[in-house]
């Protein structure tokens, strides 16, 4: 066998890696035959043990005072597991401490991976009590000394990891090792063959818990190699997505647009645990454009609610505040608009933008009044709209017999929708006719903005 194996188990101050350090490392370096080097140490954590890690191990802070601390063992770590497969009884756990322990000294540490708890559980299915080392040990009878210390736990998967080569020698282990290697990186739970399962096309997935509750919505234009890809990954998402996931599903699009749009609703409604970037929480804000009592136009932001939502006044609404105020600096900017006039002011008696020659003074009277209206109304214009034209976007479709549909009218999204090709040179109303509309979402512009900028070939009807 031409592989080497880096057998590896830590001791450590708790279950997170992202919080927690090792206290002991042990590593059997193995050719697939048998041990062909080893090492062990203590580790210095620079903190306490706890009392319970110290029940179990029997490592005592005393022990490790004068420990060397793990960047002074880093090196022979990076030596010992170099071009060699990470081996571990629940390897996920061994790895990602070692990955944050390299992470913290400013390095990214990768290896393949193979699990001996998921090899032993399509090895040996028919072992009583499951498959965790301390089982494994009664089941075989594996003569264990110092239980709970890094290198007998090295030994006890040594022995495991055996078995599991005598049972499926030659050409059945090696394809075992390259199905392992793979299953190695998913979460306890989710089979590789369901993810193997899933296709190599365009739409948004889900991750979901052990209750079926969706924790993640992403899109793809390769959902399968997409999810594969989450698993890869080693950092506070990752971490996330092991403790979490244990299930996925996914809804198809053919249209890259059509997952896009999907992907952020879908985060919108469901507001999924894992996402972030667009699941922070929303306080919709409204912009008021009004008169004031010397007849100029003015404008004010207020926090939208059942009662005033309507209101005729409000020619703008945002998911955020910032998103309104960013909203109305533009306005202010582009149209030359008088800051007295703007955030629900009317007026002052002196304006620092007119005294020094940026403002014309529209808020102390001082500039003509249908002048400074018919900019402002410009400025009524181009919030109202998101966008400088209407429109509906014409692009793939799930299958050869149908095209997604997008609707851009009265400057703003109104949904999407798909029509049967049958149906080429469809009129604008039957188009119309296939849209689902859905509720406001101030990330939807941009990302078709973007998506137009990108794809400058997609077929694109003028309304």
């Amino acid at each position: 066998m031409s592989e080497l194996f880096a057998i590896v188990d830590l001791e450590t101050t708790g279950g997170r890696a992202d919080r927690e350090k090792i206290i002991e490392v042990a590593i059997a370096l193995h050719d697939g035959e048998k041990i062909i080097d080893q090492f062990e140490s203590l580790i210095n954590p620079e903190r306490s043990i706890p009392y319970n890690i110290t029940r179990i191990t029997g490592i005592t802070t005393e022990m490790v005072a004068d420990a060397p601390k793990f960047y002074e063992v880093a090196k022979k770590v990076v030596e010992m597991t170099e071009g060699a497969v990470f081996v571990a009884h629940n390897v996920r756990f061994d790895y990602s401490f070692l990955f944050h322990e390299f992470q913290r000294l400013g390095f990214t540490f990768t290896r393949k991976q193979l699990c001996t708890v998921k090899m032993s559980r399509k090895a040996f299915p028919y072992l009583e009590g499951g498959h965790s080392l301390g089982n494994l040990i009664k089941q075989f009878e594996i003569k264990v000394k110092d239980r709970h210390r890094a290198m007998a736990d090295v030994y006890a998967t040594v022995d495991v990891f055996e078995r599991i080569i005598k049972l499926n020698g030659g050409t059945d282990f090696t394809e075992m090792l390259k199905k392992g290697i793979r299953e190695a990186i998913l979460p306890p739970g989710l089979e590789l063959a369901k993810l193997e399962a899933l296709p190599g096309e365009v739409g948004v997935y889900y991750f979901h818990n052990e209750a079926g509750d969706v924790v993640y919505v992403g899109k793809s234009i390769h959902i399968k190699r997409r999810v594969f890809e989450h698993f890869k990954s080693k950092n506070h998402k990752a971490d996330k997505m092991e403790r979490h996931v244990r299930d996925v599903s996914y809804e198809l699009t053919g249209s890259e647009l059509i997952a896009l749009i999907k992907e952020s609703h879908e985060i919108r409604k469901i507001q999924p645990i894992i996402n972030k970037s667009q699941r922070g929480k929303t306080v919709p804000t409204g912009i008021l454009a009004y008169e004031c009592q010397s007849g100029y136009t003015c404008f004010n932001s207020i926090k939208l609610n059942t009662r005033n939502k309507n209101h005729k006044s409000i020619i703008a609404s945002y998911d955020k505040p910032s998103f309104a105020a960013m909203a109305m600096f533009r306005a202010k900017t582009d149209f030359e608009l008088c800051d007295c006039l703007m955030d629900g002011k009317t007026g002052e008696q002196s304006c620092i933008y007119y005294q020094i020659g940026q403002c014309s003074g529209a808020g102390v009277g001082k500039e003509d009044m249908e002048a400074y209206n018919e900019r402002a109304e410009g400025a009524i214009k181009k919030m109202t709209s998101a966008f400088d034209y209407d429109c509906i976007i014409l692009d793939k479709g799930r299958n050869e017999e149908e095209k997604s549909v997008v609707l851009v009218e009265d400057g703003m999204y109104q949904g999407y929708g798909y029509i049967d090709t049958s149906m080429d040179g469809a009129s604008i109303e039957d188009l119309k006719g296939c849209i689902q509309t859905f509720p406001n979402n101030s990330n939807i512009p941009g990302i078709i903005r973007t998506f137009i900028r990108m794809n400058p070939k997609v077929e694109i009807i003028e309304l």
